[in-house]
């Protein structure tokens, strides 16, 4: 499924990197990996962090994680090197890219897993050769930090989004299915068991439940698809985890001729899941502000690159932590959320066929 380009505005960059100055950065032979960036600011060459995103499917990881870390990481440590990787979906793609790192000379890796149990491999592999790993955005075991917002929360808020506004349209009972994360993505499954813990006692039926491999819309929209006739009498809503698996579950609703749409989830705040909740094909997504998430990750990277430990909120699993707060977006919370913050401009929000959603909404 084709997804519109994303674009930062130069607001919300420089708003997002107001962190505090680090320690200063050390010094190592300065090389770069087939994708890099850096400055020789500083002098005599700084510590080289490798940032292994997992796939380029989700648009936030370019449009947003890359650009705020590469420049957290520059304004802190000048002379500091990112080496980056982008595993497209592919664990033994990202092993490899891991390895090539280390190879490069790599003081820290920031790591957000395609497979979290096989990263714990790399992560290892990685520690047994005395370098750091932090995971980002997805927890990994027996990592030295971990960056990423509260998902169990993020699937509560989901699922009671959903419930409420079944509840305020009249509606106490019926079924609702449920598209799931990635099994390979241990995120997704707290998204799950979050939802679940609010969807089981909510008097709806989940009749279908699907995990998403690869978080695929292409997956997500044929699996809806096979279940309409099943469900199409008495299904009143849709859990999806994600903006991708939601734009494919309407494209499958609509393709069946389920009309009116029942409410959809979402996460991520796509710039084409907040057009489709203006238009009111989507009920609402999760935005989590990745300024904070990408700093946070940046920052702990540098201190642990130079041998310091890094300040943290929380603990997971036995891991210092950084944990951040989700937040639920319908339509009536996009202005003072997503416009707001700078996360897309008005003028692209609202482009074309969508000119009259967006007036309705107060965006225009």
């Amino acid at each position: 499924m084709p997804t519109r380009s994303i674009r930062l505005t130069g607001a919300a960059l420089v708003a997002g990197l107001g962190i505090a100055s680090l320690a200063a950065c050390g010094n190592s032979g300065n090389s770069s990996g087939s994708s890099s960036s850096g400055s020789g600011g500083g002098g005599g060459g700084g510590k080289k962090i490798a940032l292994l995103l997992p796939e380029s499917k989700t648009t936030r990881y370019e449009t947003f994680d890359r650009p705020l870390f590469e420049a957290a990481i520059k304004k802190d440590c000048a002379s500091c090197t990112v080496i980056y990787s982008n595993a497209d979906q592919d664990a033994s793609k990202q092993q490899q890219q891991a390895e090539a790192a280390l190879t490069q000379g790599a003081n820290v890796l920031v790591l957000d897993p395609v497979d979290g149990k096989a990263a714990a491999g790399v992560a290892a592999s990685a520690k047994s050769q005395g370098v750091p790993v932090i995971a980002y955005d997805r927890f990994i075991a027996g990592v030295d930090y971990y960056v990423s917002f509260d998902n169990a929360t993020v699937g509560k808020l989901q699922a009671q989004t959903l419930v409420d506004i079944l509840k305020a349209g009249g509606k106490t009972s019926g079924d609702l299915v449920m598209i799931n994360g990635a099994p390979t993505d241990p995120n997704a499954a707290s998204f799950k068991q979050g939802a679940h813990s609010v969807i089981d006692s909510s008097g709806f039926k989940v009749a279908a439940e699907y995990d998403t491999p690869d978080w695929s819309p292409d997956k997500a929209q044929s699996w809806m698809e096979g279940q309409i006739s099943a469900v199409k009498g008495k299904l009143v809503g849709v859990y999806a985890a994600n903006d991708g698996t939601a734009g494919g579950a309407i494209a499958a609703l609509k393709a069946g001729g389920v009309n009116p749409l029942p409410p959809v989830t979402g996460q991520d705040s796509e710039i084409t899941a907040i057009q489709r909740i203006l238009a009111g094909d989507q009920a609402m997504t999760i935005y989590k502000p990745v300024p904070p998430e990408a700093e946070a990750a940046a920052k702990a990277a540098i201190a642990l690159a130079n041998k310091q430990k890094p300040a943290s909120t929380a603990d997971t699993q036995g891991v210092p932590s950084t944990i951040l707060t989700p937040i639920a977006v319908t339509k009536d919370k996009i202005k003072d959320t997503i416009v707001k913050d700078g996360v897309y401009k008005v003028a692209d929000i609202c482009a074309g066929s969508f000119a009259a959603a967006c007036a309705k909404a107060g965006l225009s």
